[in-house]
């Protein structure tokens, strides 16, 4: 029954819009991070910025590269959706808090001001609990799977 829950998804083809979008986003930094693409700091390097610049410590650093990353792939094939979107929420949530940079509601596009807005976050905070209360949407393994754990009904008890 649990499994089922947590599987459980609407042949939505938004949910999967949504899903993929926060994958693309996520697997991005969380990349950069971990293994330097996209012209990111890399493993060594990413854990030193953190610790220096934000006073993060290195496991906590490296529990946000994971979670963006695995997150990440795992909105992108809609595997376990509900526990990846959990990983990345927390990395949302705790980042504005973090280090102290997010000062402000808008973001410092033109870098007049010191310090960073938490807009974003709040953007991926409501795509994320979307994803994380109705599922990976259409497309998704989890829609797969959900499938496959469905109680037959022979098997079914009437009350």
């Amino acid at each position: 029954m649990a499994a089922r829950m947590l599987f459980q998804t609407s042949n939505d083809l938004t949910l999967t819009i949504a899903r993929i979008v926060l994958a693309l986003v996520f697997l991005g930094h969380g990349t950069q991070k971990m293994f330097g693409w996209f012209g990111g700091p890399g493993f060594s390097r990413a854990i030193d910025i953190f610790e220096q610049t934000m006073g993060i410590p290195p496991a906590l650093t490296v529990l946000a590269m994971v979670a963006e990353v695995f997150g990440g792939l795992g909105l992108l094939v809609g595997l376990l959706t509900r526990i990846a979107a959990l990983g990345v929420l927390g990395v949302m949530i705790v980042a504005p808090f973090a280090n102290g940079l997010y000062v402000r509601f808008f973001m410092n596009w033109q870098g007049r001001n010191p310090g960073e807005g938490y807009e974003y976050h709040l953007l991926a905070i409501a795509l994320i609990l979307v994803v994380l209360v109705h599922g990976a949407g259409a497309l998704s393994l989890d829609r797969l799977l959900a499938g496959r754990t469905a109680v037959p009904a022979s098997r079914k008890s009437f009350a």
